[in-house]
């Protein structure tokens, strides 16, 4: 995603402290998310979409001496001449890289290394906040683009150690298990929001940080349409895979049903069934599964295909944002890595039934959009450009963010996007009809 490079006005530029602070603060998350892990946990790379921990340290930091440090601090020397081909994501107009398949095979340099050039570029950006009011506006633009980056990343990391963790037999787990696990009560029933059809604005607008494909705020045209106001349970989704979900081809897409097949999916990522009972891999290990909370780690298809098997479809991306913003503009509720749960939580059996509940945090949303530009987007010129507008093909937009995202990263008008075939971030389901 990209950000929106519209000049920074010297009146909005906030006091260097305050910038220092910021910048600590997000960088010792991403540490302190680390911290559980084993130097062996940091470097592997069990499939192309995961990248390893100690990457994701190392590439961070590279974007912080790569867009800042080299372009505003005049006596700046690198870290260390290789890193940029290490460390570099997807940037061809910075160079060549190593390829992102195998990130897993860059045992060296070696986690204390990595440790040390996150120090060396903490020390620099540090100086160069000093004297931030010599430097021109651009700078905090891009200075906020670097922060918020590096919790995207944040929230990889959170996803990425649980596939690590939990490609091994031993079932590890990243953190140790509550002393007593709350317990389960049953979810209020769903209930029905109407939203009368119309023409309605979408998009970003405010002074505030957004990327570049929610801009170009615009009119939408919508039919009438009703939004359920939680997400679909773990107990619901269970009834689906009772009912032979996984083995009707009736309610998936073709690609998604010949993904089926081949895979042998017979339930979301993380499940297994042990004696009868099902239970799934989380960052505690293997625990039984919360009938209450919302499921999560599903395909696109198999979205779709529960929607189907109900008789009720996916929202698209217009439907979900009008509905966020007529009901729930505020979106206060929600779980977030902050929470240190790191697992979506069941919504509270007296929730208000004429609210929209979980639209920020627990589980990105599925929707039945395609992942293209809005009107009037333009994607911004050199390497920055492409950290956004090039992957505006073949992948469906999700909204409202995860229990590993960041609380002060996210936003009703944030635009993620992926593969419909990806299972590994914390994906789950709003129907509409």
């Amino acid at each position: 995603m990209a950000v929106s490079l519209a000049p920074t006005p010297a009146s909005a530029v906030a006091p260097a402290a305050s910038l220092l602070d910021r910048y600590q603060a997000v960088r010792q998350q991403t540490a302190r998310l680390c911290q559980p892990l084993l130097p062996e946990d940091t470097v592997v790379q069990p499939m192309i979409d995961v990248s390893p921990p100690k990457w994701h340290l190392a590439h961070t930091t590279w974007f912080f001496e790569t867009m800042l440090l080299r372009e505003y601090k005049e006596d700046y020397t690198l870290f260390h001449p290789d890193y940029a081909y290490l460390f570099n994501s997807y940037y061809n107009s910075l160079g060549s890289r190593v390829n992102r398949a195998d990130r897993g095979t860059l045992s060296r340099p070696a986690l204390a290394d990595v440790y040390r050039y996150r120090a060396y570029v903490d020390e620099h950006m540090q100086q160069l906040l000093a004297r931030v009011a010599e430097l021109p506006a651009s700078f905090t633009t891009v200075f906020e683009l670097g922060l918020q980056h590096e919790q995207q990343h944040q929230e990889l990391l959170v996803t990425d150690i649980k596939y690590i963790l939990s490609t091994s037999p031993l079932t590890p787990a990243y953190l140790p298990a509550p002393a007593s696990l709350p317990t389960s009560q049953p979810a209020p029933p769903a209930a029905w929001l109407t939203v009368p059809g119309g023409v309605y604005r979408i998009g970003y607008e405010g002074d505030g940080f957004c990327f570049d494909n929610e801009q170009a705020p615009h009119e939408t045209y919508v039919a009438d349409f009703e939004l359920q106001n939680r997400l679909v349970t773990n107990e619901e989704f269970l009834q689906f895979i009772e009912a032979g979900g996984y083995h009707d081809f009736r309610y998936w897409l073709g690609e998604g049903w010949d993904l089926v097949q081949r895979e042998q999916w017979q339930a979301p990522l993380y499940w297994m069934q042990k004696d009868g009972t099902w239970f799934r891999f989380t960052h505690h290990g293997l625990q039984p599964v919360n009938m209450a909370a919302p499921v999560t780690h599903i395909s696109f298809y198999e979205a779709d295909a529960y929607a189907n098997w109900a008789g009720l479809r996916l929202p698209t991306e217009q439907e979900w944002e009008i509905a966020a913003r007529r009901f729930n503009p505020d979106a206060a509720e929600g779980t977030f890595v902050e929470s240190t749960l790191y697992d979506p939580q069941p919504l509270a059996p007296d929730a208000d039934p004429t609210q929209c509940h979980q639209l920020l945090g627990d589980c990105w949303e599925w929707t039945y959009s395609a992942y293209h530009a809005y009107p009037g987007y333009e994607r911004a010129a050199g390497p920055l450009g492409e950290y956004n507008g090039k992957f505006m093909i073949n992948q469906l937009v999700l909204r409202g963010g995860s229990c590993a995202t960041p609380e002060s990263h996210i936003r009703l008008t944030y635009r993620n996007f992926f593969h419909a075939d990806k299972r590994w971030q914390f994906t789950g389901i709003r129907l509409a009809r």
